[in-house]
């Protein structure tokens, strides 16, 4: 079938892209544009017929198997703008395409081969990058860097599962070469490399979502003025009237190339109206879900901080004060000290990226539990001297789970819904 739909954003614009796929694809572009024959991968230049009006404007024609979707694919690249962009399209229609639905070319390319669905969720991530993190990040997946360790991962257990069932098949002929030990010494390395990457899952959370960061502290420490200065404008209205931010205001900042949304919070102390309670009890629930805390230390106070959530003590105002106990001073007035906070920001609250590709979806994360629980499940029956039918069924379950990666063992409604995430014409 024939799919066509505009593949750039709605509105005017330099040029536009309207892109047809499928086969019967070539006709289109021959009934469209002044050309009966056509080279694959070779921009054209001419009218482009709409039938109500023309445009002059380029075409190039991607042949099969050997285009994004693996399929006969045309582009009509005309003049931006919505009514020429509408008119070429609706041309196609007329020639017998039907409009395209949300990711379905992308998603002809995941069933023609020419890429896996990590890789899919990748370009996803690319397109709706807020970040260069989250651009880096996106482009590991979409090089299917994650989808090849799945895969090597798979291989290895391949490869443990046929020594096994040759044993379970034939064990008067001593065909497995490999010992029960050296199957443990295996899946025992696995297990190692899935916790890493199961663990990799808070850093590429933070590089898809970003780093959630609560700016807290005593009443008129200076919050609000240091949550604008961080953002570069004023977004917070400040006072020296304390109790002035009676609720969590956010944004969002880049630093270091990733994203830190960040939130100021009313002043903790005990409130003395409902309004002052309210804002100082979601300003509470602000530090209990933030990956960092940015604390504006008073001189002599002692804050109490939740376990295992990194903090970045500030000794604010320090262009008329010193606060002492402070991992950096600071001055939302003259900007002593921010460049120094951001870096600190971005060590305790990100850290560093690596090359490897991280688990950026809850599907990725699942996935990877899955094989890892599986993979230890057979490590504990093999080193319990337990019959190997029973770590070979463990064996098949992990490579079952890594398959999620790729596609190859997810199901129609998980794959769907991937390709909803995607516009129109992509």
């Amino acid at each position: 079938m024939l799919i066509s739909a505009i593949a750039t954003p709605h509105g005017r614009g330099g040029v536009a892209i309207v892109r047809v796929s499928g086969e019967g694809a070539l006709s289109v572009a021959q009934a469209m544009f002044p050309r009966k024959t056509f080279e694959p991968n070779r921009m054209y230049a001419g009218e482009i017929d709409c039938g109500v009006f023309k445009d002059y404007g380029m075409c190039v024609y991607f042949k099969a198997p050997r285009s994004f979707t693996g399929e006969d694919v045309v582009e009509f690249h005309c003049h931006g703008g919505v009514e020429i962009a509408r008119g070429v399209l609706s041309k196609t229609l007329e020639l017998g395409c039907r409009l395209a639905m949300r990711g379905e070319f992308t998603e002809r390319a995941f069933l023609h081969g020419k890429l896996s669905l990590s890789a899919a969720e990748g370009m996803a991530e690319m397109i709706n990058a807020e970040s260069a993190a989250q651009v880096r990040a996106g482009y590991l997946l979409y090089g299917e860097r994650l989808t090849a360790q799945a895969k090597a991962l798979q291989r290895r257990i391949r490869t443990c599962l046929a020594g096994v069932e040759a044993d379970v098949d034939y064990p008067e002929e001593d065909l497995n070469p490999a010992s029960r030990a050296e199957v443990i010494s295996e899946v025992t390395a696995m297990e190692r490399e899935l916790s890493a990457l199961v663990a990799g899952y808070r850093t590429g959370k933070k590089i898809h979502s970003g780093v959630r960061v609560a700016i807290c502290g005593r009443p008129n420490a200076g919050k609000s003025s240091l949550f604008n200065a961080l953002l570069g404008y004023d977004r917070a209205i400040v006072s020296s009237q304390a109790g002035t931010t009676r609720d969590t205001l956010e944004d969002s900042v880049e630093i270091g190339g990733v994203l830190f949304r960040l939130t100021d919070t009313a002043g903790l102390r005990a409130g003395e109206s409902d309004v002052e309670r309210e804002g100082i009890r979601r300003a509470e629930r602000a530090i209990e879900a933030c990956d960092l805390i940015l604390y504006l230390k008073e001189e002599g106070e002692t804050p109490q901080i939740p376990p295992k959530t990194p903090v970045v003590f500030v000794g604010s105002k320090c262009d008329v004060r010193q606060v002492s106990g402070c991992d950096v001073a600071v001055s939302s007035v003259t900007g002593e000290g921010l460049e120094a906070l951001r870096a600190l920001m971005l060590s305790r609250g990100f850290g560093a990226e690596t090359e490897g590709a991280f688990l950026l979806e809850e599907r990725h994360l699942r996935a990877a539990k899955a094989a890892l629980e599986a993979v230890a499940a057979a490590r504990n029956a093999a080193e319990s001297g337990l019959a190997p039918e029973l770590y070979a069924e463990d064996l098949r379950r992990a490579h079952t789970a890594l398959g999620e990666f790729s596609g190859e063992t997810s199901s129609e409604d998980v794959i769907r819904e991937i390709f909803d995430k995607f516009c129109v014409g992509k």
